[in-house]
């Protein structure tokens, strides 16, 4: 019977010397690993990497969703394996990649989590005329307002915020820069925030405590505060915000391209998937109420 913990072991440390690559996805690519290794061995009669062929691979794969894996974990395991022969061909211990070819689950496009219009509403009614509450409220109706990425949200200057020309400056993914509409409720919640901010000269829009820019960690935490008390877990984060933000849009008329603009995707193919959402949600509505919808 083969061995395979010196591959493991040569691979988990070209992982973490060369590639440098985190503690977690070194426990991950073990984990996928050694459950590919007992498989070998118990179902393959522990032969040898050398010998291992594309229908080994791929009854690997089919072994993984009969035991009930769901498909996107059974596509990361197999990535897993693919990637670990890759490094075996290139490095000149083996002579070929039996997973190459083998072709993972199709894994649906997971929908991101939906906030109602009337759940955003009730987080926004945020009360409190202290520094810290003005602040978390011009926080939210930013997130909502724009539809901005966290990272983007603490990455924003004043200067950042035009208000005689009511729009805001956001540097996005690769440093793309987009000018987006200031709405109304944003730019009013943002003005009553300065308004009451003791630390005028400070070039961050939004501070903590001790007068430094908030952290993404820090905004996290806030937004799962303010939402966990009208939605779930699923969509208590800041994203669910930008989700609805989309959404929302959509469903009042707004038209793709303009969306995709405004989020500043690269891809309309990655607006699209609002588009699903809002589909799904009327699905929802129209197989609960219409007399004939056969459900």
């Amino acid at each position: 019977m083969a061995d395979y913990s010196g591959f493991l072991s040569d691979y988990l440390a070209y992982l973490e010397k060369e590639r440098r690559c985190s503690a977690q996805t070194i426990r991950a690519t073990r984990s996928d690993l050694a459950q590919f290794f007992d498989y070998c061995s118990d179902r393959l009669g522990g032969k040898p990497l050398s010998s291992l062929t594309y229908p080994d691979v791929r009854d690997f794969l089919g072994a993984l969703l009969r035991y009930g894996y769901e498909r996107r974990s059974a596509s990361r395991k197999l990535s897993t394996v693919r990637s670990f022969f890759r490094y075996l061909v290139e490095s000149g211990q083996l002579s070929h990649n039996p997973a190459r070819s083998v072709k993972g689950p199709r894994v649906g496009r997971r929908l991101p989590a939906f906030l109602s219009q009337f759940q955003v509403q009730q987080a926004l009614d945020v009360t409190g005329d202290s520094e810290a509450a003005l602040r978390d409220h011009a926080i939210l109706e930013t997130l909502y307002g724009s539809g901005l990425r966290a990272a983007e949200l603490v990455g924003l200057d004043r200067a950042s915020i035009d208000f005689q020309d009511e729009s805001i400056r956001v540097l996005g993914k690769g440093s793309k820069e987009r000018v987006l509409p200031l709405g109304r409720s944003e730019r009013a919640a943002i003005e009553a925030y300065l308004a009451k901010r003791r630390n005028k000269d400070a070039e961050a829009l939004f501070l903590n405590h001790a007068g430094r820019r908030l952290t993404t960690r820090s905004i996290q935490r806030l937004v799962r505060k303010a939402l966990s008390r009208f939605a779930d877990s699923g969509s208590a984060h800041p994203h669910a915000l930008r989700h609805a933000f989309a959404t929302h849009l959509l469903e009042r008329g707004a038209d793709l391209k303009s969306v995709q603009e405004l989020l500043g995707h690269a891809s309309l193919s990655t607006t699209q998937v609002y588009t699903h959402l809002t589909v799904e949600r009327l699905r929802k509505v129209y197989d609960k109420a219409h007399p004939r919808a056969g459900r």
